[in-house]
């Protein structure tokens, strides 16, 4: 068995996602087939807890849209070019002795994350991205905040075509990991709904106000 958080976005009240969390029979595994058995299995039990639409948003989705908003798919406009969101998460990275890489800003994903684990350059300290320094706390905040500023332009077509209520990300374990795509995505339908999106996206002070601290 394991257990793994759903997350739904809040339109009601102040905090911006409610998270529930479901046992299921883990289908132990690399293969992709053992991957998507466990999505099946995790949005089943949350189904028969009343959550009916739910979609996995990673490279294991069956959904191409779930596929397109994985952290892996999506690019954000640094300056006047486009990058992987997940390049530019890992580049961004300041550490005690050395960072950040803007160079990896160009590699793909999986490229990106393998460089950043080459390095032995300390503890991280912090983020840096176009001359800005961004802190470590609330500790999802600045991947939750490239995530949202990666999708705001297209808020109004995501809203009327997205059509779900509740995101996983099956390669999230919160035991091992802060950072989830499905929580980010929870958040910014909730700050769209509240009318917060485009502040949020503009600045990161503002948006870490919002956040619960994990």
């Amino acid at each position: 068995m394991a257990t793994r958080p759903v997350f739904l976005p809040n339109f009601e009240g102040q905090s911006l996602v409610q998270e529930r969390v479901f046992n299921f029979p883990w289908a132990s595994g690399f293969a992709e087939v053992q991957k998507k058995k466990n999505v099946t299995a995790l949005h089943a039990a949350a189904m028969r807890e009343g959550i009916p639409r739910i979609l996995e948003i990673s490279s294991k989705s069956e959904e191409k849209v779930g596929k397109h908003l994985s952290a892996f798919s999506l690019k954000i406009e640094i300056g006047t070019r486009k990058y992987p969101l997940e390049s530019v998460y890992q580049g961004s990275k300041v550490f005690e002795n050395g960072g950040p890489f803007t160079e990896v800003f160009d590699l793909t994903p999986r490229d990106a994350k393998r460089f950043m684990r080459e390095q032995s350059c300390g503890n991280i300290i912090r983020f840096q991205l176009e001359g800005k320094h961004y802190p470590l706390s609330p500790k999802n905040a600045f991947y939750d905040w490239l995530y949202i500023r990666s999708l705001a332009e297209h808020a109004d077509w995501i809203s009327e075509n997205v059509e779900y209520d509740a995101f996983t990300d099956i390669e999230f374990n919160p035991a091992k990991q802060i950072n989830c795509q499905a929580r980010a995505f929870a958040e910014f339908l909730s700050l769209h709904d509240k009318g917060k999106l485009q502040e949020a996206a503009a600045d990161f002070e503002a948006f870490a106000e919002m956040l619960k601290i994990i």
